[in-house]
């Protein structure tokens, strides 16, 4: 028996140390459970979605045409940083309150603010911004209902508006006294009181009259106000029977000139005297326009040259070619950076806006002498009234007063 026991000591030792074993494993695996594992943890925190926005407000565009509706929002609470930062907003927008959302935009991350052009007039839209991150995204509550009307007035162009009514009533008022013959005072232009002087002198001296319209077609406003001198010219001419030569660079220019000049010849009662050929075309070209003239100017020698209309580089060559010979010259354009080559080189400039004051000056009809004084009172008003802002800003920012948003007062000028 004792044989017996002893060789089932073995068996029963080897068993008690293989329950041992699995017991060491079994608390082993529990234990490895329940220890934190730091990267397991940080990825379920990255999972957490971005905190949604809130306050969205949806309205209508104001002073618009309709067809759109804006939509402002107060960002997420995790725009700016950290695990959780927003990359993006999206837009949705659903004509029911709890259902139907569509994507129509997105912004980037920051934005407060977005402009649905796709929503017609009349129909009333709910909308709901949504937060994206890499850790997913939220919604926000929705809006509510928003729709887009037509506007039949710009208000932020009330002050435009009181101008423009003040500066059409100043233009028909003067028409009126300039129709009732009362001394509407016209400030005396120095070039077209000229004009006179200068076709008289080239009378005197037996010599030409050159008159050059610009270098620009008749879609330019400053070849047709040159054009209306030239009829002023012309007239002049025929009456002191001057010779008259009108040199040009485009074709409907020339056409347009011709009968300009014809009709200035019949009006003077000297229709006999007028020729096509006093009106011709040279070239397209700039600069073999200007050394056409330029030649023109050595061989004919004349009294009296008008520079009237758009010039560019070539009106320096000209002037002072012109100037070489001894002619009275009269120049006008309403290009900037030509006029003081202008001012050097000749007798006499209109700058900018005589040009076009030019026609009612010269012919002093009723109708254009009204709205050049109406349009001069526009202007004073106008820069009376940005005196008035430049004095209420810096008494605004030197001395404190804290006066009302003066942006809102001017809008629209």
């Amino acid at each position: 028996m004792l044989n017996r026991i002893d060789k089932s000591i073995p068996l029963y030792f080897s068993a008690a140390v293989s329950v041992l074993i699995f017991f060491i494993f079994v608390s082993l695996a529990v234990g490895v459970e329940k220890t934190p594992d730091p990267v397991n943890e940080s990825s379920a925190q990255i999972q957490i979605p971005p905190a949604p926005p809130t306050n969205v407000v949806a309205q209508d565009i104001p002073n618009d045409k309709g067809g759109a509706i804006t939509i402002s929002w107060d960002k997420s609470a995790d725009d700016g940083g950290g695990a959780k930062n927003v990359t993006k907003y999206e837009i949705l927008k659903s004509t029911q309150k709890d259902a139907g959302y569509k994507v129509i935009g997105n912004t980037t991350a920051g934005a407060t603010f977005f402009s649905d052009n796709t929503a017609p007039n009349g129909v009333p839209y709910f909308y709901k911004i949504r937060a994206l991150s890499p850790a997913g995204s939220s919604e926000s509550l929705p809006s509510a209902p928003a729709f887009a009307k037509r506007q039949w007035f710009d208000l932020s162009r009330l002050s435009l508006f009181i101008l423009s009514l003040i500066i059409g009533f100043a233009i028909f008022y003067f028409i009126e006294k300039a129709k009732s013959d009362k001394g509407l005072f016209i400030r005396k232009i120095a070039g077209l009181e000229a004009v006179d002087d200068a076709v008289g002198r080239a009378t005197e001296m037996g010599r030409k009259i050159i008159f050059v319209p610009g270098i620009m077609d008749m879609d330019s406003m400053q070849t047709i106000a040159g054009i209306t001198i030239l009829g002023r010219v012309a007239k002049l001419a025929a009456e002191y029977e001057a010779k008259l030569e009108v040199p040009v660079c485009t074709s409907l220019v020339m056409v347009t000139a011709r009968e300009v000049v014809k009709e200035a010849y019949l009006n003077a009662g000297r229709p006999d005297s007028y020729n096509d050929n006093m009106v011709y075309y040279v070239t397209n070209d700039q600069f073999a326009y200007a050394a056409a003239l330029d030649g023109l100017f050595l061989r004919e020698r004349p009294a009296a040259v008008f520079l009237q209309g758009q010039f560019y580089a070539e009106s320096l060559l000209l002037a002072e070619t012109a100037n070489s010979v001894g002619a009275i010259q009269i120049a006008g354009t309403a290009m900037p950076t030509q006029l003081p080559f202008f001012v050097a080189a000749c007798d006499y400039t209109l700058i900018g806006e005589e040009l076009f004051a030019a026609s009612a000056y010269l012919s002093k009809d009723p109708k254009l002498l009204g709205s050049l004084k109406g349009q001069d009172v526009g202007k004073f008003i106008f820069l009376l009234v940005i005196l008035i802002g430049v004095v209420l800003l810096t008494l605004n920012s030197v001395l404190g007063l804290n006066l009302p948003d003066l942006k809102v007062l001017f809008q629209g000028i």
